[in-house]
């Protein structure tokens, strides 16, 4: 099993920036893909960034050049970096690891996820 804890939503003024952070822990394999979903209010769960122990990354359209994700050396903690916030990018974010080792391959794992509100 894998476990992913969440950190950094909050409130923010439109403009204004947040950095969420997620800490895997568990049975973690190197070749893996780390990344962020988001759900607002009525909708469904969308892309927000993944990132691959390779390096190779995906951004939603909405976001490509305000969001930022990274890894750390360690490989188990993603970041995502948020600038120029809107209110349409208020939504519950979500963690989310998948695999592609012995143990669980393939099984997508998730977050509890963390609040981003963004309002004047």
């Amino acid at each position: 099993q894998v476990q992913l804890v969440e950190s950094g939503g909050g409130l923010v003024q439109p403009g204004g920036s947040l950095r969420l952070s997620c800490a895997a822990s568990g049975s973690i394999f190197r070749i893996n893909v780390m990344g962020w979903y988001r759900q607002a209010p009525g909708k469904q769960r969308e892309l927000v960034a993944v990132l691959s122990s390779s390096g190779s990354t995906n951004y939603a359209d909405s976001v490509k050049g305000r969001f930022t994700i990274s890894r750390d050396n360690t490989l188990k903690t993603v970041y995502l970096q948020m600038d120029s916030l809107k209110p349409e990018d208020t939504a519950v974010y979500y963690c989310s690891y998948v695999d592609y080792g012995p143990t669980h391959y393939g099984v997508d794992f998730w977050g509890k996820g963390t609040l981003v509100s963004v309002s004047s």
